[in-house]
């Protein structure tokens, strides 16, 4: 079956053979006939497969007649983070290349005046995210009365990132009469229940087992300790040498580590997290795809929906807490029918997330030996960080001995053990001659209390302290 056999447009399907398609891929060929029937979808597919095109490619046939409004989108879709929506944007721009349409991209970390000028011209095809759009919304800047199409992208991401009433609200804000289309790589419970909540007489389709990871691609696991991770790291790149890599981290603190760990071993790598700016994200994701970084160190921000062309291997620096995200990771590669390879780090701390992932995917994954790691971290080659850890551990050490010789000291900062005077030997180069003794520092109440007890015969008071009232002191 071809693209043309689907229904579409000669200018669409002109458009996917300029970019070098031309069979559709399961999804595709069973969502895009019913797309253009008008019917709502609930799509489940895994990850790679080409669900974007299933929803952008007849979207651009519907969207070819009619004309947008100033400020009225004709179609949203909602995307839960900011590289997967400027990825669908991409995608309109290379498959509509033929039409004439309208588009934006509402996504935080890019000026709200360059957004609002392109929605108050009117724009057929609305890309965003929950909270930027409901920004636009408050301002007064955008109307949703006017949607006939609707796509949420990704909504078990939806899920696990707290979005879902944010989309709730923004569903609420839509005609009821609409078409909907649910995309996800995963169908669980509560993404059902959405489902129902969203969709009329949906047609459900599903090409692959909830919750599978791709044929294409290869698995492994690597038993380490947490002080090896990054020396087992710099192995399987040097031994596997991949063409470009993702390695994922569960914390954006750890993408940092790895970077510059990587970076002074004398990697090609690049970092992606949350915490940068939208430009500098942007900026670094188009270096890591035009081929001027081979590895790229990321957080779970981009384990979602991202495209990169023939990307050959991802590695799973930490084993992802939630099972789901480790099928969005290792979707990263083996893409189209491509083959990849997906290496996944795992200690001792982290068996039950392995074991989760295990049972989500229905099959055990091999574990794969590195050898000569011990020697390899004892040796010149030993990682900078551990270096700097096992010097750190050698000064603490010998402050706790230096700690562990000091004599205890009273309040007084006198020693409370009795110690002979040293006199120094005959022939010593020690004299006490010019040592000048000062006298212990001595308050006034005290002064006053050895004058009178010099004076007068008295018996001092016992029990009471140093600090005696002056009336039980006289006679």
């Amino acid at each position: 079956m071809t693209f043309s056999d689907l229904g579409l447009s000669d200018a669409v399907v002109s458009a996917v053979t300029d970019a070098g398609y031309t069979t559709p891929t399961p999804i595709q060929e069973q969502a895009i006939p019913h797309v253009l029937m008008g019917r709502d979808i609930l799509g489940c597919a895994q990850t790679g497969t080409g669900k974007t095109a299933s929803f952008t490619l007849p979207m651009i046939d519907i969207l070819a007649a009619g004309r947008a409004k100033a400020r009225m989108p004709r179609s949203l879709i909602l995307c839960p983070t900011r590289e997967l929506a400027a990825q669908v944007a991409d995608n309109f721009v290379k498959y509509g290349k033929h039409n004439q349409l309208s588009m934006a991209l509402l996504i935080g970390g890019v000026a709200f005046s360059e957004q609002e000028q392109k929605l108050d011209r009117g724009v057929d095809v609305l890309i965003a995210t929950p909270g930027r759009l409901l920004d636009h919304f408050e301002r007064g800047r955008i109307l949703l009365t006017d949607v006939k199409v609707l796509v949420i992208d990704e909504a078990d991401r939806m899920l696990d990132m707290g979005f879902i009433p944010d989309v709730e609200r923004i569903v609420s804000l839509l005609p009821r009469i609409r078409q909907t289309l649910f995309f996800s790589a995963t169908i669980s419970k509560e993404i059902r229940k959405l489902a129902d909540a969203f969709l009329i007489n949906p047609k459900e389709i599903t090409v692959a087992a909830a919750s599978s990871a791709a044929e294409t691609v290869k698995q492994s696991r690597v038993k380490v300790s947490s002080k090896d991770k990054r020396a087992a790291l710099r192995s399987l790149i040097d031994s596997e040498k991949p063409t470009n890599a993702i390695i994922f981290c569960n914390r954006k603190r750890d993408v940092g580590i790895v970077h510059r760990s990587l970076k002074r071993h004398g990697y090609n790598a690049v970092e992606l997290h949350g915490d940068m700016s939208q430009p500098d994200r942007m900026k670094t994701l188009q270096r890591f795809k035009d081929g001027d970084a081979d590895l790229l160190c990321a957080s779970d921000v981009a384990a979602r929906g991202l495209d990169i062309a023939g990307l050959s291997h991802v590695f799973n620096f930490d084993v992802p807490t939630h099972a789901e995200d480790y099928v969005h990771r290792i979707g990263r590669t083996g893409r189209a029918g491509r083959d990849g390879r997906a290496f996944t780090l795992t200690t001792s701390e982290e068996e039950k997330y392995l074991q989760a992932i295990i049972k989500l995917i229905g099959k055990d994954i091999p574990v794969y030996e590195i050898s000569g790691l011990s020697e390899n971290r004892s040796g010149q080659n030993a990682d900078d960080e551990q270096r700097g850890e096992s010097a750190d551990e050698k000064k603490r050490g010998d402050k706790r001995e230096r700690s562990g010789r000091r004599k205890p000291r009273s309040r007084g900062g006198r020693d409370r053990t009795d110690r002979p005077e040293e006199t120094p030997a005959e022939g010593s180069s020690k004299s006490t001659d010019n040592v000048t003794e000062f006298p212990t520092k001595e308050s006034r109440p005290a002064k006053r209390r050895r004058a009178r007890d010099e004076d007068a015969d008295i018996e001092p008071v016992v029990g009471l302290g140093d600090h005696v009232p002056a009336f039980l002191l006289r006679k």
